[in-house]
């Protein structure tokens, strides 16, 4: 689809937050999407997090290592330079099929990009 540059991450908080007040979102059983238009220049940006109502720090590693693996498989077919995304997990990501999850963010993604 896109020739895009390789995927960055965001790093710092105030990123994080900026995508989060500014930000449109799509919201699925097992993660939240927000994503955040900066400049038609530059590579697209993601963040992960997962909070405590996840469950420990075992279970939260789990949900990041999962939502790791989406973004690889999909997120570099469907960003638009120039634009941040956050993913923030849920607790149903622990028991969602990734195949389901993969065709959640796929989904989600394409109607953010319509919307903006």
């Amino acid at each position: 689809m896109h020739n895009n540059p390789p995927l960055e991450r965001l790093k710092k908080r105030s990123e994080f937050l900026a995508v989060a007040k500014t930000g449109d979102r799509w919201v699925t059983p097992a993660f939240v999407i927000q994503v955040c238009r900066r400049a038609l220049e530059g590579s697209a940006r993601y963040g992960i997090t997962a909070s405590r109502k996840i469950g420990g720090a075992v279970e939260r590693n789990r949900a990041k290592r999962r939502l790791r693996a989406l973004i690889r498989q999909i997120l570099p077919l469907h960003a638009c330079p120039g634009t941040d995304y956050v993913l923030i997990a849920r607790e149903e990501i622990l028991r969602r099929t990734f195949a389901c999850m993969a065709q959640e963010l796929e989904e989600g993604l394409l109607r953010l990009q319509r919307r903006s």
